[in-house]
């Protein structure tokens, strides 16, 4: 009997390692991801994205217009400025470096304009406005839809076919900045010093 209490003591020792992983590891199961949905309704093979429809809905009031200038998005949170297009600096667009700067600097002017505060009534300040990230531009896109490639009945004024700024640089290249493309839903990057369109955002710190 004690030429096996060795192996015995072996034995049970594995069982309560065992049992004490299956306490601290919890089994992989697949939770609810909070990655939103693309919007894609259209399958265009069995298991595609149209298919599937993995992710987060939509809400079925996704905006909420603030009747300032402003424009809720309840799925992120986030304030996006109405106006899509307001900062006819060139005909083609900014800047980089000018795109931070109008973003940043955008406020209620309290004058009933839309060329000098983009028709704002909405008590901003200086350094309320930020330029959006790639992913917060891109948390804008339906890919179920085109011209533009936003969900229906958004609220959104004078989106344009270019391509607008995020503050995102490329990593394998800082003389490039991430750009996306709310009429088709492309992200690309392109040189920081091209001109390219600007549409602010507020929240999301």
């Amino acid at each position: 009997m004690q030429k096996h209490t060795p192996k015995l003591r072996v034995a049970l020792m594995v069982v309560a390692i065992a049992a004490w992983v299956s306490i601290l590891v919890p089994p992989a199961v697949a939770e609810n991801a909070f990655v939103e949905i693309t919007g894609q309704t259209t399958s265009y093979a069995d298991g595609d994205d149209g298919d599937i429809q993995a992710g987060v809905q939509f809400p079925a009031m996704r905006f909420r217009d603030n009747g300032n200038g402003t424009v809720t998005d309840r799925l992120t949170n986030l304030i996006w400025l109405k106006n899509a297009n307001c900062f006819p600096i060139s005909e083609l667009g900014i800047t980089w470096q000018q795109a931070l700067e109008a973003a940043n600097t955008l406020h209620d002017t309290g004058t009933p304009s839309t060329t000098d505060d983009c028709g704002l009534s909405d008590g901003s300040v200086a350094g309320d406005w930020r330029l959006p990230n790639v992913k917060e531009l891109q948390s804008l896109i339906d890919f179920g839809h085109i011209s533009p490639a936003l969900p229906t009945g958004h609220p959104f004024l004078n989106v344009a076919s270019p391509f607008y700024w995020s503050s995102t640089t490329l990593v394998a290249s800082q003389l490039y900045a991430w750009l996306v493309r709310p009429v088709t839903g492309d992200t690309v990057g392109d040189f920081k010093d091209r001109p390219y369109l600007v549409w602010p955002v507020r929240g999301g710190k």
